[in-house]
């Protein structure tokens, strides 16, 4: 073998290593992706189902009405009743985040106070969050800024 055939002999296992570097480490964050969106499909439908409100801001809720959610894992639809006005809208998630996209809420008057209050606390919860945590029925979910707890809702046992 002379100097140039072993010099070309070089180039091209250079080459060959490099290209097959390239694909493996393609193949290897393409399937971190692929991952993630299992977990993610995983997470909507575990939190699939219907949930009563106990508590909004670390204060149980007493004297009105709690607010009502359904998460649907099918098209990732929120729709619930705030105790006084009906509110749907989609949701996402990434891993253990979840955002409450832009919500429609109806604009129904209601003469009692403590129901007004919960809406609105309601309301500022879930445009609030950023995490969610799922243990033994009871949803919680936790701010996007400070990870301090908004909400706590309890699934439906019949689901």
């Amino acid at each position: 073998m002379n100097f140039e055939h072993l010099i070309f002999l070089k180039q091209t296992i250079m080459k060959t290593f490099a290209t097959v570097s390239i694909l493996l480490f393609a193949v290897i964050f393409m399937g971190c992706d692929e991952t993630k969106k299992v977990i993610d499909v995983a997470g909507s439908v575990q939190l699939t189902g219907s949930y009563t409100v106990n508590s909004i801001n670390g204060k149980k809720l007493e004297n009105t009405t709690n607010p009502t959610f359904t998460l649907s894992a099918l098209d990732n639809s929120f729709r619930g009743t705030t105790g006084c006005n009906s509110v749907f809208g989609n949701y996402t998630i990434d891993l253990y985040s979840i955002n409450f996209g832009d919500l429609a809420v109806s604009e129904k008057m209601c003469m009692d106070k403590n129901i007004m209050n919960t809406e609105k606390d309601f309301l500022n919860a879930l445009n609030n969050t950023g995490t969610y945590g799922l243990q033994n029925g009871v949803l919680t979910l936790y701010s996007k800024n400070d990870r301090s707890v908004l909400l706590s809702a309890t699934k439906d046992s019949n689901e």
